[in-house]
């Protein structure tokens, strides 16, 4: 059972969403061989003041 962990800067709509999962599960069953129905995704929005690159915060 595959899981995915997503962690983006909040801000993307329910659509991209849906999309982005689409295209991992998708993935997952063509190169990994897993069925649909046991890709997991868990879709975390973060503060783009909660996110740091280079020891900097982002916002």
């Amino acid at each position: 059972m595959p899981v995915v962990r997503v962690s983006m800067w909040k801000g993307r709509t329910r659509e991209q969403k849906e999309e982005l999962a689409r295209a991992i599960t998708k993935a997952l069953v063509e190169i990994a061989g897993t069925q649909p129905e046991h890709v997991h995704i868990i879709f975390e929005d973060v503060e783009k003041s909660d996110w740091a690159i280079a020891g900097r915060l982002c916002g």
